[in-house]
């Protein structure tokens, strides 16, 4: 086993050491963890070890912990320990124990890297082997998953600087190894259960199809060889389709309607478009049917929104509901979540504005108030049912929501407008139009100038 693994290190891992930086092992004390440990000292490797006590197991929790700390000191390997608090950890993120567990040690892994200079940018070590990949590329096949998601646990992360040196071994070889070379390691009692969904696969599932197929861990380690060369072809396609589909418009990404609906095969391209927004596979056909659905109609993940808007489907970020009222008691800069508003008084008289104009003083986003109509306190706020003002040019009032559908807006970028109000009178949609009443005339000496930049 040392020298295939030897073999395989050379050929995919070694590259990656940068000189005088050490790799970071994630090392538990079990068998996987410690014959990993055993083999990159053996062939030279240079690493730390990070240790996570989550102390879930009473004394077992703390017998790991201090397994570990024996066998880094007697390997003269430096090694680092965290005790956590994990049913809090759960208690306070609403998260499983297996999810709590795994953030709390890849958010400390990161903590690592950033805060010793000798680790920044190194590569994490993990233990998984040929079984956890199987049994990863089972779970998700029987949860629902994508062709990606049968791949199992890659041997390279490169996003997160994960590495996998034991992927193409397996469990049974791994501890063989163990025992041949009298190779001390711990066993963690909670793996005899089938509390989680994976010992269920590992302890149950798997072990039953073995009856029926003797051969079925090598069946299915040589199908996520080729589930993975499989994806990569993928990819390449779904790449191409991506790239006349999606048009980013700042944090908004806009498909045109006649495309999508011609998309071929339909349902894999949707899954694509929407599974990077947190949408399920469950919703494809939700988000299919609102292709053809009224416009403004919508489908919503826990982040985004897909939106029907006329000719396009608009992905956009969940809109903040939060009503903010933001009191100005004086002309001069505010800063607020919708962008920066500048009020300025002025005293010299341009062109005067016909009745027609848009309030605007030329393409600078400045509009022009008579100042003299104005009272201050005013108020900065989010339009919202029932609003209402005279839009320059106008006799009569309009309903704000009326004259936002007339500009042909979007369901977001209507969401982004904000009004201002003066004496519970709306003066201006910012950035849209002044209202009528505050308009400057002929007698008017000053002005409030208005220039408005959205964030």
């Amino acid at each position: 086993m040392l020298a295939r693994f030897q073999q395989h290190w050379n050929e995919y891992f070694a590259g990656l050491q940068k000189p005088e930086q050490p790799f970071l092992l994630a090392m538990s004390g079990g068998a996987d963890s410690t014959v990993l440990a055993v083999l990159l000292k053996s062939i030279g490797v240079a690493f730390n070890v990070a240790h996570v006590n989550y102390q879930l197991r009473g004394e077992e929790s703390n017998r790991d912990e201090a397994f570990v700390s024996s066998f880094c000191s007697n390997h003269a390997i430096p090694y680092w320990i965290k005790r956590v608090d994990t049913i809090q950890y759960k208690t306070d993120t609403g998260l499983s124990t297996q999810v709590a567990a795994r953030k709390i040690r890849y958010d400390w892994f990161d903590q690592l890297r950033k805060e010793n200079p000798a680790l920044t940018g190194c590569w994490v070590i993990t233990a998984h082997h040929a079984n956890d990949a199987i049994e990863t590329s089972a779970m998700h096949f029987f949860r629902g998953t994508g062709l990606e998601g049968l791949n199992g646990i890659v041997a390279v992360h490169k996003e997160k600087k994960i590495i996998r040196p034991l992927l193409p071994f397996f469990k049974e070889e791994i501890e063989a190894f163990a025992f041949s070379q009298s190779i001390e390691f711990v066993k963690d009692s909670s793996n005899d259960t089938d509390e989680y969904t994976r010992n269920y696969f590992r302890n149950q599932l798997i072990p039953s199809v073995k009856k029926v197929f003797p051969s079925v861990e090598q069946n299915l380690l040589a199908n996520l060889t080729r589930f993975n060369e499989a994806t990569e072809l993928y990819k390449q396609a779904v790449s191409g389709h991506l790239k006349k589909l999606l048009h980013w418009k700042g944090n908004e990404c806009h498909v045109p309607v006649m495309l999508w609906q011609k998309a071929n095969p339909l349902q894999t391209i949707t899954w694509e478009i929407i599974a990077p927004f947190e949408f399920t596979a469950d919703q494809i056909p939700e988000v299919i049917k609102l292709l053809t659905a009224e416009n403004s109609s919508y489908i919503q993940s826990a982040t985004h929104r897909i939106i029907k808007n006329r000719s396009w489907m608009i992905i956009a970020p969940l809109a903040n509901e939060e009503a903010v009222n933001i009191v100005i008691d004086k002309p001069g800069i505010i800063h607020f979540s919708g962008g920066k508003l500048d009020l300025s008084l002025r005293n010299e008289m341009p062109a005067l504005l016909s009745s027609a104009n848009s309030g605007r003083e030329g393409d600078t986003s400045i509009e022009l108030l008579d100042a003299r109509a104005v009272q201050f306190p005013l108020l900065l706020r989010k339009w919202k049912t029932g609003d209402y003002f005279y839009p320059l040019g106008m006799g009569k009032k309009k309903k704000i929501a009326k004259f936002l559908v007339d500009l042909k807006l979007s369901k977001t970028e209507k969401e982004r407008v904000w009004i201002l109000e003066s004496d519970n009178k709306i003066i201006a949609v910012l950035s849209k139009r002044i209202d009528h009443r505050f308009r400057c005339v002929a007698s008017t000496t000053q002005q409030l100038a208005i220039a408005f930049t959205a964030g």
